[in-house]
């Protein structure tokens, strides 16, 4: 009698367990099948992104259409500057309203890494990584996986939140220490939004694009914003101002063990829209969306232009000194 209680109980056991795994399971497809299925979404939400001690925050508008079809708007609210990543069939922009101009690259984005607020992203690092963990709390589905940000080894995991319907409600990146670097918190999802004629469109964008020009940024530069990190055994050893038709561009030469250059100057509102071919890839540096290649980083922040080039650095270091950068909010 005993041994036949001790059969049931193994039963029993691998019945709870195996129903526990083909829950996880069930999930996965139809979220899968869910995401594969919609034709065109709309996500509205708040990115927050922490460096250092500072936390920078956006309003973020996520609009997809198939085929390959993304429109992302990101706002920063502390100063309104806002950024648009387009994705079309004539290839990937990163458009700065404020400068009257867009940087055209040919990327595999969104495609190439983790995207914190697209859902085609979010589920694709759930189906990849065979060790995830479920859990089923507060009538809310939670994954964590790991995530695959080439550029930034210090993002190691994201915990995902989904409620029942299949809807994505909060997403957090983890770095080494389980600390929170970001979080994205979906404040609405339209499985059937409508859109304009030539939203996807970058002449569409540029249509609807209203220059103020009491916000032009040219002028002096009021201070040298130095980088907060150096690698160890390099050192600054020359400075040099050169005057522009507006504002000035200053060049700051770094040479030791890790040699690099730095460009500082004053961005200026083109007087019409300008479209720049750019090598690399768009790279989200803490307060803007800057332009990422094997050995240089070039980004626009507070109005000011940034170019770091090395021909010994690493993509990593490079992107270590940019942000250093990044985390000064404003200028003097």
């Amino acid at each position: 009698m005993k041994k036949l209680y001790l059969i049931i109980l193994f039963v029993g056991l691998l019945f709870v367990s195996g129903c526990g795994k083909k829950g996880e399971d069930s999930v996965v497809k139809d979220l899968s099948k869910h995401i594969n299925d919609i034709d065109k979404y709309q996500v509205v939400g708040v990115l927050s992104i922490a460096n250092n001690d500072d936390t920078y925050t956006y309003d973020v508008n996520v609009s997809y259409e198939k085929e390959n079809k993304f429109r992302v708007s990101l706002i920063n609210k502390s100063n309104g500057h806002e950024q648009i990543i387009l994705k079309n069939e004539t290839g990937v922009y990163v458009v700065t309203p404020s400068l009257n101009k867009s940087f055209k690259f040919q990327s595999d984005w969104p495609y190439n890494n983790s995207q914190v607020y697209l859902m085609q992203s979010l589920i694709e690092d759930i189906k990849s990584d065979k060790e995830r963990k479920f859990e089923e709390k507060d009538n809310e589905y939670i994954f964590t996986t790991k995530v695959n940000y080439p550029n930034n080894i210090n993002l190691v995991s994201q915990k995902i939140w989904i409620d029942k319907d299949l809807n994505f409600k909060k997403v957090e990146i983890y770095n080494q220490d389980n600390i929170p670097q970001m979080v994205m918190e979906f404040t609405s999802v339209d499985l059937k939004p409508t859109f304009k004629e030539k939203f996807y469109d970058l002449n569409g964008i540029i249509e609807n694009i209203e220059v103020d020009e009491n916000t032009d940024p040219s002028g002096a530069l009021d201070d040298i914003i130095y980088p907060l990190y150096i690698p160890v055994g390099t050192v600054l050893t020359d400075k040099e101002t050169i005057a522009k038709d507006k504002g000035q561009r200053i060049i700051l030469t770094f040479d030791g063990e890790k040699p690099f250059l730095l460009v500082e100057e004053t961005a200026n509102i083109e007087d019409e829209f300008s479209i720049i071919p750019t090598f690399g890839e768009p790279h989200f540096l803490m307060d803007t969306i800057g332009a990422l290649t094997n050995n240089s980083v070039t980004w626009s922040s507070n109005g000011v232009d940034y170019y770091i080039v090395s021909d010994v650095m690493s993509q990593l270091e490079l992107i270590e000194i940019a942000s250093s950068i990044s985390a000064i909010p404003t200028m003097k």
